[in-house]
C-alpha cells in the first residue's frame, strides 16, 4: 500500500509562476484559476490503476455545497470547471502533480489532504496548507487586468506615492505599502476573519470570498474602526494624545503589525492617506490591483443634495455650528479594478473604495464600490454608495452670508471648484497623473451638464409647488431648493489673493489682495479680511488676521491691499497640516457681496541622495541635508528613516542642533535586500516644527 512520505511544494518554480515568490511566509503562495505544482514522495510506485484523491478545504464547516470544499482525483489531463488535477511525470516512487483552482474559486486559506482511490477505508493524509489569491494574471479571474506594466504597478509594487497639498501646490509624498513584509498576508487573511460578518455566520462568509466585490467591501469597513475592532482609528481635531499622529505613519507596515500585536486593538490615529494606503496594502496583497487616488477640493455633502452649503460671518469666517457640509483641501481613495457582474461589463474597470469613514453605507461606516465609469455617466444609482462618490467631485460649492437676524444671502463665489486635479501615481515612474477625466467630463461643457442634470434626476423627485420647488430626497427629508437653485448676481469687481513670496515655514507670510473695478465708475469697497490656521479639511484651528479696510476704486482700476502674517503669529496654532486659510469678504456699493478665498500650504526642504551605486547585500552610503526653517536655533531633531527592501524596522538618527535656518548633512549606510526600484523614506521629526518629509527613489541592482 502507497503511502504519501514527504511533499515538495515547489515553492520557487510555483512562485515565479504566480508572482508570489516576495511572499516570506512558510506555506506556499498561489492565484485561482492558475496551475501550481506537487511533486509527491511515495513509500512504494503506485500501481499504473491507482488514482490520487485530493481534497481541498478553506474556512470552518467546508462544504461542496458552499464551494469552500473540493473533492477531485487526478487524470491525464486537466478538465472541468472546478478543482482538477493531472499527473505530471512518475519516476518509480515519485510523483509530480498540477494542481489548479477555478477562476471564480474562493480566496483564503486552504488544507490540502490526499488518498489513494485504494484506501477508501483510510482517511485523507493531510499534506499541508496552502493560500490562494486573486489573480489579475487569468483572463477568466474577474479581477484580471491585461496591462502587464499595470500589473507590475497596481499589484507587486510595494511602495507608491499619495499626492496631498492643495489644488493649485500638490505634494508627493512616499508611502511603503510593504505587502511582501513579514506577516503582512496572515494580518490581511485576519482582517476579513475578524469582520462582523464572519464572527457573526463564519461558513456564509467564506463562502463570499470568491466574489472581490464582497471581499472589497469588507476591507473597506474593516480598515476603519468605527464598527468593529478595525485597524485604524480615525482623528481630525488636530490632538493625537495616546496615539501616533497620522502625519508621522510612513507606510502600512507598522499600522498592521501594530494592530496584530495590539490583538485587534484599533491603531491610533488615522486620516484620509492612512486609511487609504492601508486598504492598498490589503488588497494588493490580496491579489486585487489597487491605487492610492487623491481628490482635490472634496465635496462632503452629508444631506446628498449635490452642493456643498458654506455658512459664513461678514468677515468670511466660516460658522462651524450651521455649517454642516464641508470642502477639504484634499481627500484621498483607493481604486481597484474588477468586473462588475452586479451591473454589467459596462461598468467594468475602475472601482472606487473608500475606507475613511465620513457616511454610513447599509448601516456600516464603508464606501464603494462604485465603477468609476458610472460616476462619470450620472449613474448614481448603482451599487455601491454612487451619489456620495458623485458628490465629492461634482458638487457645487455654494456660500451663504448669515445676518444676524439669522436670515442668510448668497454670495458670490467660485461654484465650479469641487474636484479637482484628481491623481495618481503614475505606471512605473514618480510622476503625477491626472485622472479628472475618469470621473467627469470637462467642466461647464455640455456633456458634463447633462450628466449632473441625469445625477440629479436620479436622486429626487421633483414636482412644483407654488412658486417654489419642492425636492423630495430618495428616501430622505424634504427641503425648500428655491434660493439654491438662483445663482448669486456676479459682482462688478474681482479679487484675487497674491503671494509676493513664496510661503515658507518658520517664516513672515507675504501677500496681497489685488482688486479690479470691472466698470467705468468709481466703486467703493468695504473688505473684511480673515486668516486662519486650519486642518486639511479646512477646519479652522486659530484665527491669525481680522482687518477691515476701505478701498476706492477708479474706473477699470486695480488695486493691491498688502497683508502680512508674521510667524509669531501662526508658530503657536498651526497644525502638522502646515495650512493656512484666507478670506476676504468684500461688500460693494451697490449691495454686491463677492467671497475670495486662499489657502496656502507652506513649504520646507530636505533633499536626499545616494552616494553611489546600490547593490543588494552591499552598504551604500545616504546623505540627507536639511535645513532649519525657524529662525531660532532647535536641538533634539532626528531623521525617521524607513524603506521595505533596506530596513527591517525603522531607523532613528539623531541631528546636531540646528542654528536659525542652518543648512545640515547627515550621512548613514544602509543594506539593500531586494533589487529592483526602491523607496527609501526620510523625515526631519521635532519638537519645534511640524514633520519634514521626503523620500527617494533607489534603483538597486542585483549582486554580481
Amino acid at each position: 500500500m502507497a503511502k504519501v512520505t514527504k511533499v515538495d511544494w515547489q515553492r520557487s518554480r510555483n512562485g515565479a509562476a504566480h508572482h508570489t515568490q516576495e511572499y516570506p511566509c512558510p506555506e506556499l503562495v498561489v492565484r485561482r484559476g492558475q496551475s501550481f505544482s506537487l511533486t509527491l514522495e511515495l513509500s512504494r510506485a503506485p500501481d499504473c490503476e491507482e488514482t490520487f484523491i485530493f481534497m481541498v478545504e478553506t474556512g470552518p464547516r467546508a462544504s461542496e455545497a458552499l464551494h469552500t470544499k473540493a473533492v477531485f482525483q487526478t487524470s491525464e489531463l486537466e478538465l472541468g470547471e472546478g478543482w482538477t488535477a493531472a499527473k505530471e511525470a512518475q519516476m518509480e516512487n515519485t510523483l509530480t502533480v498540477s494542481l489548479a483552482s477555478p477562476p471564480n474559486a474562493v480566496i483564503g486559506r486552504y488544507l490540502l489532504s490526499i488518498r489513494l482511490s485504494s484506501h477508501r477505508k483510510h482517511s485523507n493524509r493531510r499534506l499541508g496548507e496552502f493560500v490562494l489569491l486573486f489573480n489579475p494574471w487569468c483572463a477568466e479571474d474577474d479581477v484580471f487586468l491585461a496591462s502587464e506594466e499595470e500589473r507590475q504597478e497596481y499589484v507587486l509594487n510595494d511602495s507608491g506615492i499619495i499626492f496631498r497639498g492643495v489644488e493649485k501646490h500638490i505634494r508627493a509624498q512616499g508611502w511603503n505599502y510593504g505587502q511582501f513584509e513579514e506577516d503582512i498576508l496572515n494580518i490581511c487573511l485576519s482582517i476579513l476573519d475578524r469582520s462582523p460578518g464572519h464572527q457573526n455566520n463564519p461558513a456564509t462568509d467564506v463562502s463570499c470570498r470568491h466574489d472581490p466585490i464582497y471581499v472589497t467591501r469588507v476591507i473597506s469597513a474593516m480598515v476603519n474602526s468605527n464598527n468593529d475592532r478595525g485597524v485604524v482609528q480615525g482623528q481630525w481635531q488636530g490632538k493625537y494624545d495616546g496615539g501616533t499622529s497620522p502625519l508621522h505613519w510612513r507606510g502600512s507596515v507598522a499600522i498592521l503589525q501594530k494592530w496584530l500585536k495590539g490583538r485587534y486593538k484599533p491603531v491610533k490615529y488615522g486620516q484620509c492617506w492612512v486609511f487609504a494606503g492601508v486598504m492598498c496594502t490589503v488588497l494588493r496583497c490580496l491579489g486585487i490591483a489597487t491605487r492610492v487616488v487623491s481628490n482635490f477640493n472634496s465635496a462632503h455633502d452629508t444631506d446628498q443634495n449635490l452642493s456643498v452649503d458654506k455658512y459664513v460671518d461678514s468677515f468670511g469666517r466660516t460658522l462651524e455650528d450651521l455649517t454642516e457640509d464641508s470642502m477639504w483641501n484634499f481627500h484621498v481613495w483607493n481604486e481597484s479594478w474588477f468586473a462588475r457582474q452586479d451591473l454589467g461589463p459596462s461598468y467594468n474597470g475602475w472601482q472606487v473604495l473608500d475606507a475613511t469613514p465620513q457616511e454610513e453605507s447599509e448601516g456600516v461606516f464603508r464606501c464603494g464600490p462604485a465603477s468609476v465609469t458610472a460616476i462619470r455617466e450620472g449613474d448614481v444609482h448603482l451599487a455601491h454608495d454612487g451619489p456620495f462618490v458623485f458628490a465629492e467631485v461634482n458638487a457645487d460649492y455654494i456660500t451663504w452670508l448669515w445676518h444676524e437676524d439669522e436670515s442668510r444671502e448668497r454670495v458670490y463665489s467660485n461654484t465650479k471648484k469641487i474636484g479637482r486635479c484628481i491623481s495618481t501615481k503614475a505606471v512605473g515612474s514618480d510622476s503625477r497623473v491626472d485622472i479628472t477625466d475618469l470621473y467627469k467630463y470637462p467642466e461647464g461643457s455640455r456633456k458634463e451638464r447633462q450628466v449632473y442634470s441625469k445625477a440629479v434626476k436620479r436622486l429626487f423627485s421633483v414636482k412644483a409647488s407654488g412658486r417654489r420647488t419642492w425636492i423630495r430626497r430618495a428616501g430622505g427629508r424634504c427641503l425648500w431648493h428655491d434660493d439654491l437653485l438662483e445663482p448669486a448676481t456676479k459682482p462688478s469687481i474681482t479679487g484675487k489673493f497674491k503671494l509676493l513670496e513664496p510661503p515658507m515655514l518658520g517664516h513672515d507670510l507675504r501677500l496681497a489682495l489685488c482688486l479690479a473695478n470691472l466698470t467705468s465708475r468709481v466703486q467703493q469697497v468695504r473688505v473684511s479680511l480673515s486668516g486662519a490656521t486650519i486642518l486639511y479639511t479646512r477646519k479652522p484651528v486659530a484665527e491669525i488676521l481680522h482687518e477691515s479696510h476701505a478701498v476706492r476704486l477708479g474706473r477699470q482700476e486695480e488695486k493691491r491691499i498688502p497683508i502680512t502674517i508674521s510667524y509669531s503669529k501662526y508658530k503657536e496654532d498651526l497644525t502638522e497640516d502646515k495650512k493656512i486659510l484666507l478670506a476676504a469678504m468684500c461688500l460693494v456699493t451697490k449691495g454686491e457681496k463677492l467671497l475670495v478665498e486662499k489657502d496656502i500650504t507652506l513649504e520646507d526642504f530636505i533633499t536626499i541622495k545616494v552616494l553611489g551605486p546600490a547593490m543588494v547585500g552591499v552598504a551604500v552610503t545616504v546623505e540627507v541635508t536639511v535645513v532649519n526653517p525657524l529662525l531660532e536655533r532647535v536641538k533634539d531633531c532626528a531623521l525617521m528613516v524607513e524603506g521595505s527592501g533596506f530596513l527591517q524596522e525603522q531607523l532613528s538618527i539623531d541631528v546636531p542642533t540646528l542654528e536659525p535656518q542652518e543648512r545640515a548633512s547627515v550621512q548613514f549606510d544602509i543594506t539593500p535586500s531586494k533589487s529592483g526600484p526602491r523607496q527609501l523614506q526620510v523625515d526631519l521629526v521635532s519638537p519645534h516644527f511640524p514633520d519634514i518629509k521626503g523620500f527617494v527613489i533607489i534603483h538597486v541592482a542585483t549582486a554580481k
